[in-house]
């Protein structure tokens, strides 16, 4: 792991995979410039454009109604063509299978405090994107996780039981089912599948609210309300390195010139160490893949389910996304993980920023994922083949498995809110929204109330030494 750290963190790659969300991409926003020229001056320089970045446009515009600040946004590629623009669509946050660790390592009231930020996090982008009619295939629903490890689904019994001890009785952030093997399959058409030759047994189920969304279509709502606000969306424009002015300000240099600003905010999740060379082998790259599988025959709804799913076995994992009704392609399941099927247990997709290209192994297994966990209830394949797309993402993950967020130390002015550990839409908003009370001066008790101290960047986590996802 060491070694796939070092690999040098590069800038966003051309010609990346075609992602299921981009095809096409949105005519009026995907390479736009909203002036011909970059202007040479800026309040604000946000670098990205995926819901980080439009996030915080918005929380930072939504301060300035009449527009009294001039916030610049650079995008390397087309708009919203990173993480956010390749991702699943699941606003999932399955905090119980994380909140014995955190509680374990930070203390109960740390692990309920994430846990509460996670859900506020899917119900403030769901209540976003009805509020403001956002055609972004909003499916708020229910999840469920089929467990196949029995060690596994002991420990998640455990977690949920001390999930609703700690956060309390009618608490939302504590609110689980817990499903027998034998309603498992009658609910939610799951059967035992064979890898490898091993039968893997369905032992139960967890169910929780989660929902799906296009955070693709999503974002680029945002960024066109942040437009009409007065940002200034620089596509094509690659950030190619930061240097702090003796005034204090901050000249971000691009192929096609340069912008002096006050401040700077990298919303660059797994490429930022490409221009701050602290995060270099803390902050890693991390490749992820997804097809896209239209619907089985025998299917139930055809393929539009009432809820979203994952497969958990032992030390890995799938999810499962059913495009709701009314969408595009409705009843196409979309599969992501599969990663630890990969030779050298993903090891090879560790510090890669390479999107143009497919891992074929992962590819193998992934296209064979729905038949296997559906059984007799997948069917036959639709007669136009069962795979619509395939394409792959870069994620950014840390050495604890929390974002960064703030100000970084020793750098006034360069604030950063990146590293989500491909978790991005359960905790890129409020991210977001954190990152602008801290930058805007109000970083006192309110904030501390709701938002984890240990999503802070430090100098002692930027200190850490990167060993694998969490």
């Amino acid at each position: 792991m060491d070694e796939r750290a070092r690999i040098p963190v590069t800038l966003p790659r051309d010609n990346p995979t075609t992602s299921y969300w981009q095809d096409p991409p949105d005519a009026s926003i995907a390479d736009l410039r909203s002036t011909p020229v970059l202007p040479p001056t800026a309040d604000t320089v946000i670098i990205g454009s995926g819901i980080t970045g439009a996030a915080t446009a918005w929380h930072l515009l939504q301060l300035n109604p009449l527009k009294s600040q001039s916030v610049v946004m650079l995008e390397a590629r087309q708009a919203c063509s990173g993480a956010t623009g390749r991702n699943g669509g699941h606003t999932k946050a399955a905090s119980y299978r994380s909140f014995p660790a955190h509680a374990a390592k930070y203390g109960v009231e740390m692990a309920c405090q994430i846990a509460r930020l996670e859900l506020a996090n899917i119900l403030a982008v769901h209540a976003f994107a009805r509020d403001h009619s956002i055609p972004c295939d909003l499916n708020a629903c229910d999840t469920v996780d089929v467990v196949y490890d029995p060690v596994q689904w002991e420990e998640a019994k455990v977690s949920v039981a001390a999930m609703r001890e700690a956060l309390g009785e009618g608490d939302p952030a504590a609110e689980y089912a817990l499903y027998s093997t034998d309603e498992m399959r009658e609910k939610f058409y799951v059967h035992d599948g064979v890898f490898a030759g091993k039968t893997e047994k369905v032992c139960g189920g967890v169910g929780y609210f989660a929902g799906s969304i296009s955070g693709y279509l999503f974002t680029v709502g945002v960024l066109k309300m942040c437009l009409d606000r007065g940002l200034n969306l620089q596509t094509g424009t690659p950030a190619t390195e930061l240097v702090r002015q003796q005034d204090g300000k901050w000249a971000i240099n691009t192929p096609r010139g340069r912008i002096i600003s006050n401040r700077v905010v990298l919303a660059t999740n797994g490429y930022t160490a490409a221009l701050v060379p602290e995060f270099q082998g803390v902050l890693v790259p991390f490749r992820g893949q997804i097809t896209a599988h239209r619907p089985g025959t025998a299917l139930p709804e055809r393929g539009c389910l009432p809820t979203t799913y994952s497969f958990i076995y032992e030390k890995g994992y799938e999810y499962m996304v059913p495009r709701p009704k009314g969408s595009k392609f409705e009843g196409d399941i979309i599969m992501g993980g599969g990663l630890v099927r990969a030779p050298d247990d993903e090891l090879d997709e560790f510090g890669t920023t390479d999107d143009t290209t497919l891992n074929e192994t992962i590819s193998k297994y992934l296209r064979d994922t729905t038949p296997r966990y559906f059984g007799p209830d997948w069917g036959e394949d639709d007669p136009a083949g069962r795979i619509r797309r395939e394409w792959t993402g870069i994620m950014g993950h840390s050495p604890d498995g929390f974002p960064f967020v703030g100000e970084m130390p020793g750098r006034p002015g360069l604030w950063v809110s990146c590293s989500f550990q491909g978790h991005g839409m359960v905790l890129c908003w409020m991210s977001s929204k954190g990152l602008v009370e801290m930058m805007e001066g109000r970083d006192g008790d309110e904030l501390a109330s709701w938002f984890p101290s240990v999503f802070r960047v430090t100098k002692e986590r930027l200190e850490q030494r990167f060993q694998g996802r969490l």
